[in-house]
């Protein structure tokens, strides 16, 4: 850990009928930054509570914003963020599961990087075996589109700067995959995500994921795939139907062959293949040319509208003044900027 950086950090808690954890959480969060040198404050969201977990927050003193309605995970993530006094944001939960004596670990590293995300591959970690295999297809899915290793794709505990985050409010997702969608849109722009290993407790209370959720996780990612990388959607599909088309094709050549003793000129003009065959090879042509036109216009509207912050990766290194340059004393320019499409 980098005990040189130790910023001034928001920690952002969204809630939800959370009054048996927010409490506990908040004390443990404070016990972990005891020693942390940079000033910090707690920001609870009450995301339209039916119990007592504004009260209870209110009452371990931090500053407590409320919902008059349920709006979403991601929604209180959105207002936790925009009303943070400081610009080092760290989100995490409130119901127990996520380490808060990482909380500095995880600043610290987001000194060289954009955003830094504690992945669940600790010793002891207690993600529900029903959710496993789900997780493992969106985190694959994830994985092709960002063109890189995921090794957690929606962890509730992360850190990033405010400025960054805030670029993408307009497709980041008022529900539970607005970690997915930061993630995809931080690792879709070229900004440095570093990964910093944590445990996963088992939770105090009720989950409030439920499997219909599988659906819109899939629905989200596909869609930022659109918005990042559609050729990696287009593409693979065009494929599908192409080798189908391929397949089918010599199938029925292979079976007017078989028809047909002798070759003669009137075979040309008889009907070999048939329209499941050319329905394949004419969808494989379209979602090619539909992936190309999408690709293009993203290249297109990103020269307009790309991103403004500079990824906090860039490190220079500057010769000391008076000092005269040599041929053998280089030393190697580590730089991540937001992508340029040319």
């Amino acid at each position: 850990m980098n005990e040189l950086y130790q910023p001034s950090i928001s920690i952002v808690i969204p809630t939800f009928d959370e009054e048996n954890g927010i409490g506990p959480q908040i004390e443990t969060i404070r016990k972990a930054l005891h020693s942390y040198a940079g000033l910090f404050e707690i920001i609870v969201i009450d995301d339209g509570s039916t119990d007592k977990t504004a009260e209870k927050a209110r009452e371990s003193g931090v500053r407590v914003l409320c919902h008059p309605k349920n709006c979403g995970y991601g929604a209180a993530l959105k207002t936790g963020i925009r009303f943070a006094e400081h610009d080092i944001i760290v989100i995490t939960d409130a119901d127990g599961t996520y380490p808060a004596d990482q909380i500095p670990s995880i600043v610290a590293q987001l000194e060289n990087a954009d955003m830094v995300v504690g992945a669940r591959v600790g010793n002891t970690v207690h993600i529900p075996l029903i959710r496993q295999p789900a997780k493992w297809v969106l985190k694959k899915l994830a994985a092709h589109i960002a063109g890189q290793p995921i090794l957690d794709l929606n962890s509730g505990l992360r850190a990033f700067r405010k400025n960054v985050i805030t670029q993408y409010y307009s497709v980041l997702s008022n529900r539970f995959s607005f970690t997915t969608t930061s993630t995809l849109a931080f690792l879709g722009d070229d900004y440095r995500v570093v990964y910093h290993p944590i445990d996963y407790f088992k939770r105090t209370g009720q989950s409030k994921i439920r499997p219909k959720h599988f659906m819109e996780f899939m629905i989200l990612v596909l869609r930022m795939a659109m918005l990042f990388q559609p050729l990696k959607v287009f593409i693979p599909l065009a494929c599908v139907f192409g080798l189908g088309g391929l397949l089918k094709l010599l199938f029925d050549v292979s079976l007017f062959l078989q028809r047909t003793t002798t070759l003669e000129w009137a075979s040309l003009y008889s009907p070999i293949l048939s329209t499941s065959t050319l329905l394949l090879l004419l969808g494989a042509l379209q979602l090619l040319l539909v992936g190309m036109v999408a690709d293009g216009i993203l290249r297109r509207v990103t020269q307009q509208n790309r991103p403004t912050v500079l990824s906090c990766s860039l490190q220079s290194y500057e010769r000391p003044l008076g000092e005269e340059p040599t041929r053998v004393s280089t030393q190697k320019i580590t730089q991540t900027l937001p992508k340029i499409y040319e």
